[in-house]
């Protein structure tokens, strides 16, 4: 019965997961997984969670299947978050949102809809991209193309070369774009980059689809939204998936969240109504634990509160762990050029190493990344550091 069903590899980025465990090398260092580690290499749980749980816990209550939509406070929370609490298009009532299974439950659920109404629409995504970006919209019976984005050689955008692709593309095709934090490459286009960009998909009638997963851990939680809420006011209508996997530390819990902007509030209900019906054609409803954490945290002033300074620590963190890696390696490799480091943003960087040199980094020393040279900055710390940077050192030395 199954003779012609095809072996599946593994996830590239997962399956670093399984070699790292296996690995005897008492060094041994996971830059592979986006993950969050704190300076002694554990993934912290907020303080702020932590209140909510016990709001949770006290006393322990039913678990009922939550609606389709999610909760109320939930979706609340993700439009307040990407568009401001006091945004007009919020009273306006003109955004359809969804809670959904993460991030990745986002896209899919977008994508789902994207394939019913819009058939002919093909979707663009920057070169490099997440992987998953390509396999979720593919999934869905979406052709998947790319833009160019960035340069390997000066470990900058393409700035001219993604403007050009954007104004070749047909009416309705998905543009998948990264408001701040890129993944992979934690190269961000600057405030008059997106506003050039905006202006071309309006000018071409194409669709932007904004998958934020970072917000936060950029530059601030407005700055990051930029794009979002630039294209908002320019009356654009626009698609974002956001994940509170990383700014929560809420990984296994899989809260996530879609929002629509609409022209008008009925055009709103409408699409918020087949987003429902998609849901309840995939998994029927959200997770709840983690709903309620978001329920709490983003609308409790004081935890809210909370929360936004210990996610602006994890981002002043990575961005400390960033200058001393350039430190380091200019010290030991004085004639390259380290400075993108601290010109990317997030918890990535494209290191710029070839598939050999990464290769060399996991069978000699145990330190893990992806085969295209991304590393997870926030796996760095002060213990390991100086670690790593001699052995990344001592590759490209070896170049």
């Amino acid at each position: 019965m199954f003779d012609r069903i095809e072996h599946y590899a593994g996830d590239p980025i997962l399956g670093l997961v399984s070699q790292f465990v296996a690995d005897e090398n008492p060094n041994k260092v996971n830059l592979g997984i986006g993950v969050y580690y704190d300076e002694d290499g554990k993934m912290p749980v907020l303080e702020c969670v932590k209140t909510a749980e016990e709001r949770i816990a006290d006393p322990i209550k039913p678990r009922p299947y939550l609606p389709m939509q999610g909760l109320a406070g939930h979706r609340k929370g993700c439009q307040d978050l990407l568009f401001g609490a006091d945004a007009a298009v919020l009273q306006e009532e003109r955004v359809a949102t969804i809670a959904t299974i993460g991030g990745s439950g986002a896209l899919k659920v977008g994508a789902e809809f994207i394939n019913q109404w819009f058939p002919d629409a093909e979707c663009y995504v920057s070169d490099p991209t997440w992987g998953n970006h390509i396999a979720i919209f593919e999934g869905s019976n979406i052709t998947v193309k790319k833009y160019p984005y960035y340069d390997k050689a000066t470990n900058s955008v393409r700035f001219d070369d993604m403007i050009a692709c954007l104004k070749g593309m047909n009416k309705n095709d998905v543009v998948l774009l990264h408001p701040c934090c890129h993944n992979p490459t934690g190269m961000d286009l600057t405030q008059a980059q997106w506003d050039e960009v905006l202006d071309v998909i309006k000018a071409g009638e194409l669709i932007p689809f904004m998958d934020i997963a970072y917000q936060g851990f950029g530059e601030d939680m407005d700055t990051d939204a930029y794009a979002i809420r630039k294209a908002v006011d320019m009356g654009l209508p626009l698609f974002v998936s956001n994940s509170f996997s990383k700014n929560l530390s809420l990984y296994g819990e899989r809260v996530g969240g879609l929002s629509v902007v609409c022209p008008t509030k009925e055009e709103a209900e409408r699409v918020f109504g087949q987003l429902t019906f998609t849901v309840r054609r995939i998994y029927s409803s959200p997770p709840s634990h983690g709903g309620h954490v978001v329920d709490i945290v983003m609308n409790d002033d004081a935890l809210h509160e909370q929360w936004v300074g210990e996610v602006y620590a994890m981002r002043d963190r990575i961005k400390a762990m960033r200058s001393k890696l350039q430190a380091v390696l200019e010290e030991k490799v004085p004639n390259q050029n380290f400075d993108y480091l601290t010109r990317q943003n997030g918890m990535f960087s494209f290191t710029g190493l070839t598939p050999e040199q990464v290769e060399r980094l996991r069978a000699e020393y145990g330190i893990y990344m992806v085969s295209n040279s991304r590393m997870c900055v926030a796996g760095l710390n002060s213990d390991n550091i100086d670690y790593i940077a001699n052995a990344m050192a001592a590759v490209l030395q070896d170049a």
